[in-house]
């Protein structure tokens, strides 16, 4: 099943994408006879509840709307945490001359990061090195605490593609890094939200991220040295992960700060991530 949010008026409203067209979901809450709230997370139980529903009767057509009149938003538009994980890849600890870590590097961005699908991505004047990161996101869809990772899968409702943009000159002025990844808008997101089930194992993606259409990044979610089951069940040790959570899994090699001669990203660059089974988001940076 493949989830976006679309905007209507000051907020966003989920919907199933079809090739039939979209389905916004306060429809079938309303075939269900349940009412939901705009920032109400969707949940594992929702989708069990959506996918017993019946569409073989010639009348379905009533529930689809072209999917070109919606505007799509964030596919994750109201996570009450956006957790990130630095530096898990191999390769990608290595070209930033970090090491290994022993444990997850853990750090969070805001609600401020996230961008509208596809919007520009003002760079505005705070910063000068400007860098990209595509990731796998991950969504919790339900409530999760003190999880094994042999269950850990179990609790995610699904992934989308995300590109964690970067100030390094913010990033790096102090040991925390959080100045450097809270820019407005420095969270653009795939347009879909994918359920688990379509993805299938997480630690066989494919990512890749493109300047200009020059390939930067090509990857594996293989290299990651966290897999997505460790990472889950470490942070459920330490906090309660709720349905809705965002975590971001982090990036491969090929990022502007592990090269020789670096180009910060620069207004007018074009930056498309995608990752396989998932979709992509490109982002003007502006």
């Amino acid at each position: 099943m493949r989830i976006f949010y679309y905007r209507q008026d000051d907020n966003f409203f989920p919907a199933i994408s079809t090739h039939k067209g979209a389905i916004p979901l306060h429809l079938l809450w309303g075939y269900l006879g349940e009412t939901r709230q705009p920032r109400d997370p969707l949940t594992i139980d929702d989708l069990k509840k959506l996918r017993a529903i019946d569409f073989k009767d010639p009348g379905d057509m009533v529930f689809h709307v072209p999917e070109y009149d919606l505007v799509a938003g964030p596919c994750v538009p109201y996570p009450s945490k956006i957790i990130c994980i630095g530096l898990n890849y191999r390769k990608h600890a290595i070209e930033s001359g970090m090491g290994i870590p022993a444990v997850p590097v853990v750090f969070s961005k805001f609600s401020n990061t996230l961008a509208m699908y596809g919007e520009d991505i003002p760079l505005g004047s705070t910063g000068e090195q400007f860098d990209y990161e595509v990731e796998l996101g991950v969504v919790i869809g339900k409530k999760c605490k003190d999880v094994n990772k042999s269950e850990a899968l179990d609790y995610v409702l699904g992934y989308c593609v995300s590109n964690d943009l970067s100030c390094r000159d913010l990033q790096f002025r102090t040991t925390q890094w959080l100045l450097g990844k809270s820019l407005d808008r420095f969270l653009p997101l795939g347009k879909y939200l994918v359920t688990a089930d379509e993805v299938g194992d997480p630690q066989n993606l494919q990512l890749t991220c493109q300047v200009n259409g020059e390939t930067r990044q090509n990857s594996n979610t293989r290299d990651m040295i966290f897999p997505v089951t460790e990472i889950i069940e470490y942070l459920s040790k330490v906090m309660t992960l709720e349905p809705g959570d965002l975590i971001l899994t982090g990036t491969p090699e090929g990022v502007i700060m592990g090269m020789s001669e670096k180009k910060w990203l620069r207004p007018g660059d074009k930056v498309r991530v995608e990752i396989d089974k998932i979709g992509y988001t490109e982002n003007l940076m502006v």
